[in-house]
C-alpha cells in the first residue's frame, strides 16, 4: 500500500506548485510601467498633486483674464465721468456740478432738466417753459413765466424737466447741471 500513496503524493504536490505558479504569474502582471498598480499613496502622491497644480494654474489663469477685462472697464467708467465732470462732452449736452459757459446764437435753445441752473452772462434771452412756473429767479425769489427774459447775472433755476433758455440775440450763458441744446 504504500506503493499507491506516491504517485499521489506526486500528482498532489505538482497541482500545489501549478496552482501557486500561476497565482506568482497572476501578482507578477499586476502594477506593470505601461498599467501600474493604483495604491493610495500613489494618489496623494503623485495624482492629487499634479490634478490641484493644474487645477490652480487654471483658475489663476481665468482670475488674470477678468482682473484685465474688470480694469479695461473700470477704466471706461472712470473716463467717462471725468470727461462729464470736466464737460468736455463735445457742447452739444453735458451734465456735472460745475458751471459750463455756453456761447448760444440768436434763435438756439438751452432745455434743462430738473434742478438744472442757468446765469445770462449777456446777451437777451428768454424762457422757454410750457406751464408756469417756468424758470425759478433765484436771486430775487421770484418765478419767471415762459417767453419771460431773463435778468443779467441772475441765477435761475428749472423745477421740472425741459425747461430752458431761448437766446433772443447772441448770448454767452453759465450753465449747471445736465442740458440739451437745440
Amino acid at each position: 500500500m504504500k506503493q499507491k500513496k506516491w504517485p499521489v503524493r506526486l500528482i498532489s504536490g505538482g497541482l500545489v506548485t501549478l496552482a501557486l505558479a500561476g497565482v506568482a504569474v497572476a501578482a507578477g502582471q499586476q502594477g506593470t510601467q505601461s498599467d501600474p498598480l493604483v495604491t493610495i499613496s500613489y494618489l496623494e502622491q503623485q495624482a492629487m498633486p499634479s490634478i490641484l497644480n493644474q487645477v490652480d494654474k487654471t483658475v489663476l489663469d481665468k482670475q488674470t483674464a477678468l482682473e484685465q477685462k474688470l480694469a479695461a472697464v473700470v477704466d471706461s467708467y472712470v473716463k467717462e465721468v471725468e470727461s462729464k465732470l470736466s464737460g468736455t462732452s463735445g457742447g452739444q449736452a453735458s451734465a456735472g456740478g460745475v458751471f459750463q459757459i455756453v456761447d448760444l446764437k440768436a434763435g438756439q435753445t438751452v432745455v434743462g432738466t430738473a434742478a438744472c441752473e442757468f446765469l445770462l452772462r449777456s446777451g437777451t434771452a428768454s424762457c422757454v417753459s410750457d406751464t408756469a412756473p417756468g424758470l425759478i429767479d433765484t436771486t430775487d425769489g421770484s418765478a419767471l413765466g415762459g417767453g419771460s427774459n431773463l435778468t443779467t447775472n441772475h441765477l435761475y433755476l428749472a423745477t421740472v424737466d425741459g425747461r430752458g433758455v431761448k437766446a433772443v440775440t447772441n448770448v454767452t450763458i453759465m450753465v449747471r447741471g445736465s442740458y440739451t441744446i437745440w
